[in-house]
């Protein structure tokens, strides 16, 4: 077996902690009100749990289904499908979830560029699409006779035309690299310690998102683990303080984590139980830390940025 190394910072649960947490778990066999859900964690089949939830009582989904790729995600395997299976996959789940997510509410939806066009196509028919997100992964494998994959999407979409959408919540920090004055003026910058500095705003393409690794504490064994930093731009845009944050296919517990550390209420579904574990092990933590990588609770900042720890604990 390999030993981690003494900086390796991935959470990891013994038997008894995977027991001990998963026993905190909700159970759904029978329809359950908003206030039963409430900042839970369901273990369960997404598909036999969804229609026992109450209409309407999601603010903002943040899902991060299946990719349409063969992998193991804890013993569990998804299988490659044909692209009219995933569609019909796709079709399946979304009309589960469009009744629970409340008229004003939004809906983000991950996948990865091939299965992205299944994702759109469909949730056009459910929800009036605004966008696609593009993220830099930063990780990848490289192909032979191919490009390599280091992007993934994110497809944004309304229930209707009053949805939430706060842009001064999300804005960027960015390095000015030549930066212009105007009568001796800084002109669209300022000083930020030693840096020139200005605060942008988001497009469609975040280029600022570390994928986590081994030395980062929201690690886990997750396969396709979503930073807590990805998963909070979406929810600060999209919601408000107080606001129900609801994932159906919640996986190690990135959307309910990120949910907590901004006031959010969050309730997530996942059908396997070390992950269930993990999720409720980080929303433990979450009591006592809630610091995002990047974030520094008013702006974001760009990868690789001076870190800086201030005397509240808050790193950027």
């Amino acid at each position: 077996m390999t030993v981690p190394g003494k900086n390796n910072r991935t959470l990891g649960l013994s038997e008894k902690e995977k027991e001990r947490f998963a026993a905190g778990c909700l159970r759904v066999s029978k329809p359950v009100s908003a206030a039963e859900i409430e900042d839970k964690t369901a273990l369960g089949d997404t598909f036999a749990v969804m229609p026992l939830l109450p209409r309407g009582f999601a603010d903002l989904i943040l899902a991060d289904p299946p990719y349409n790729l063969t992998k193991n995600y804890g013993g569990q395997v998804f299988s490659k499908r044909s692209e009219e299976e995933y569609e019909a996959y796709t079709r399946r789940w979304l009309s589960l979830a469009a009744p629970l997510l409340k008229e004003n509410g939004s809906i983000y939806v991950c996948c990865d560029w091939l299965s992205g066009l299944t994702v759109g196509r469909v949730l056009s028919e459910f929800f009036t699409v605004k966008n696609r997100i593009t993220w830099q992964r930063e990780k990848g494998r490289g192909a032979g006779r191919n490009w390599k994959n280091g992007m993934e999407d994110i497809w944004f979409a309304v229930k209707g035309e009053g949805y939430t959408f706060h842009l001064d919540a999300v804005r960027l920090r960015r390095r000015v690299l030549a930066p212009y004055r105007e009568g001796g003026a800084p002109k669209d910058w300022r000083e930020d310690g030693k840096e020139k500095v200005r605060d942008t705003c988001p497009s469609n393409f975040w280029d600022d998102i570390t994928v986590p690794f081994w030395s980062m504490p929201e690690n886990t064994p997750h396969p396709a683990q979503k930073p807590e930093k990805l998963y909070a731009k979406l929810i600060l845009a999209s919601s408000e303080e107080g606001d129900m944050v609801f994932d159906p296919f919640l996986g190690s517990g990135t959307a309910s984590v990120a949910a907590k550390k901004l006031g959010r209420r969050y309730f997530g579904i996942e059908a396997n139980r070390e992950y269930c574990a993990l999720a409720e092990s980080r929303l433990a933590r979450a009591e006592t830390d809630r610091r995002i990588q990047g974030f520094d609770g008013k702006v974001f900042y760009e990868r690789n940025m001076l870190c800086v720890r201030r005397k509240d604990g808050r790193e950027r």
